[in-house]
C-alpha cells in the first residue's frame, strides 16, 4: 500500500497514525505547522470519512480491504466496534508490531512478506493473515541472525505487551493468549464514526 510522505499525511489527517509521527520531533513540527494553517469546519460526512482514513492508515490497510473488514464486523452479532478492532488487531503484521519484533508497521509487513515469521512452525508470507487464539508466532530459525533482528533483545527489554499476547523473550516466540482488547482511548480514530460512514 503506497502512503507517501508520512509527516504530510499525518498532518492532513490530524493524527499521528504512523510510528515515525509518534515522536516529540513530529509533535513540535506539527504544532508549528498548525499555527499557519486554517481549515474550515468539516461536514458530518467529511468527518466520518476522515476517521475512516485515520483507521486505514493506522493499520496500513488498503481501502478495498478495509471495506471488507468493516462488512465482516457489521455482519457479526454483538459489538460491531469491538469486532472491527478484533479483526484489525488479529492481522499477522499487527501482532508482529505489537510484540516488538518490528519497529514499525511497514517493517512488520516486510518481515512477514519476506518469510521471516512462522505461525505454528509454518512460514507465512501474507501480512493480512488472521491469527487465532492459541497460535504461536516465531522468527524463522534461518532469519534470527539477520540484520533486522540485531537489536531485538534490547528492544524487547523495554516492551510492554498487550495482555492478549504472551511473549517468550528467550525463544523469541509470541503466543496468542486471548482475543485482542485494545484500549480505545489510545486509538487515533473514532471506531463508531468509521462504522457510521459505512452505514449511511
Amino acid at each position: 500500500m503506497k502512503i507517501g510522505p508520512r509527516y504530510k499525511r499525518a498532518r492532513y489527517l490530524g493524527a499521528p497514525v504512523f510510528t515515525k509521527t509518534q515522536t516529540q520531533k513530529y509533535a513540535m513540527r506539527s504544532q508549528s505547522k498548525a499555527k499557519s494553517v486554517r481549515r474550515g469546519a468539516r461536514s458530518e460526512y467529511g468527518q466520518q470519512m476522515m476517521e475512516k482514513q485515520k483507521a486505514r492508515f493506522s493499520y496500513g490497510v488498503s481501502g478495498t480491504q478495509f471495506g471488507k473488514y468493516v462488512k465482516m464486523a457489521l455482519q457479526a452479532t454483538g459489538d460491531n466496534s469491538k469486532d472491527l478492532l478484533n479483526i484489525l488487531e488479529s492481522r499477522l503484521d499487527n501482532v508482529v508490531l505489537r510484540s516488538g519484533f518490528a519497529p514499525s508497521r511497514s517493517a512488520a509487513r516486510q518481515m512477514v512478506s519476506h518469510g521471516h515469521i512462522t505461525v505454528n512452525g509454518r512460514k507465512v508470507t501474507v501480512p493480512s493473515y488472521t491469527v487465532q487464539v492459541g497460535d504461536v508466532l516465531a522468527i524463522r530459525e534461518g532469519s534470527k541472525k539477520k540484520v533486522i533482528f540485531a537489536k531485538l533483545d534490547e528492544t524487547m527489554k523495554a516492551m510492554q505487551w498487550p495482555s492478549w499476547l504472551k511473549v517468550d523473550v528467550d525463544k523469541k516466540e509470541i503466543r496468542i493468549d486471548g482475543e485482542p482488547n485494545p484500549n480505545t482511548s489510545e486509538l487515533h480514530f473514532n471506531v463508531r464514526s468509521v462504522l457510521e460512514f459505512y452505514t449511511r
